[in-house]
C-alpha cells in the first residue's frame, strides 16, 4: 500500500506536494484540519501519514499524541526550518522523522520511500527467529516486542532501532550506521533525531534488573547494547 495522508491547513501547498508525489506513484489524500486528520489516519486506509506542526485548531503535536495512543502509523512531521524544539518534540511523541520546511521534494520522496522500506515485509523469506536478549525479546516477522513477556508498544523507528542494536549486542555500533540503517539517510553530525529516538527507546524497554542502562552511549562513537553478566 502506497497510501498517503497530508495532515496540513494549506491547501496550495498541499496541491502541489500532491501532484508531485501522485507522478512519484502515491496515492495522496489529504485533511484540512486536526480533527479529520486523526478519524482519517485511524481509518486503517494510509501507509503513512504527512503532518504539518501548525494547524489552526489542533496542533501536529496534539494530532500526533492522539493517533499514538491507538496506532503504529508511521507519521512524518513537518516543522519550520530551524526549530529545533519542534523537531525533538515531535520524535519525543513518536513521529517516525521530520522534514523542515520548506523542503525539497525529491527529499520529501526519499523519506517517504524510506519509512515504508522500514515497514514493508519482504516477500519470499523465511521469517527469522526471535531475537533474544536477557528480558528482551523482538520478533521481527510481527515486529513485535516484549520485556520479562509482556508486551512493549514501540513505533516504527524504535523497533528497527532496537533490532539494529540487539543483533550487534555487546559491541558498539557507529551513530552514522544506525542512522543509515534506521532511518535510511546519511549521517550528519548536526542532525540528533537518532538520539532522541535511543532516548525514547531506553524509557520504554527500561533498565537491566541490575539497575543498568541496556543502551550505552560511547562518547563521540555511538551506543552499545549491554547484555548482563551472569
Amino acid at each position: 500500500m502506497n497510501r498517503i495522508l497530508i495532515i496540513d491547513d494549506d491547501a496550495e501547498l498541499c496541491a502541489l506536494v500532491a501532484r508531485f508525489l501522485r507522478r512519484e506513484g502515491f496515492d495522496v489524500d489529504r485533511a484540512s484540519d486536526g480533527s479529520q486528520g486523526i478519524e482519517r489516519a485511524l481509518s486503517g486506509s494510509y501507509a503513512l501519514v504527512m503532518l504539518d506542526v501548525m494547524m489552526p485548531d489542533l496542533s501536529g503535536f496534539d494530532v500526533l499524541r492522539r493517533i499514538r495512543t491507538r496506532s503504529r502509523l508511521p507519521v512524518l512531521m513537518l516543522t519550520a526550518r530551524g526549530d529545533t524544539h519542534d523537531r525533538v518534540l515531535g520524535l519525543e511523541l513518536g513521529a517516525d522523522d521530520y522534514l523542515p520546511k520548506p523542503y525539497d521534494p525529491s527529499e520529501l520522496a526519499a523519506r517517504i520511500r524510506a519509512i515504508l522500506r522500514r515497514t514493508e515485509s519482504p516477500a519470499g523469506f523465511a521469517a527469522p527467529a526471535p531475537l533474544a536478549v536477557d528480558d528482551i525479546e523482538l520478533t521481527a516477522s510481527t515486529r513485535a516486542v516484549t520485556r520479562d513477556g509482556q508486551p512493549v508498544e514501540l513505533t516504527t523507528v524504535e523497533f528497527d532501532l532496537l533490532e539494529a542494536l540487539m543483533n550487534a549486542a555487546g559491541t558498539v555500533v557507529k551513530r552514522e550506521d544506525l542512522v543509515r540503517a534506521v532511518l535510511g539517510r546519511e549521517f550528519s553530525p548536526y542532525d540528533r533525531s537518532i538520539d532522541t529516538h535511543v532516548c525514547n527507546l531506553r524509557r520504554k524497554i527500561g533498565r537491566l534488573k541490575d539497575g543498568t542502562e541496556r543502551i550505552k552511549g560511547i562518547r563521540g562513537t555511538g551506543y552499545l547494547y549491554a547484555k548482563s553478566v551472569s
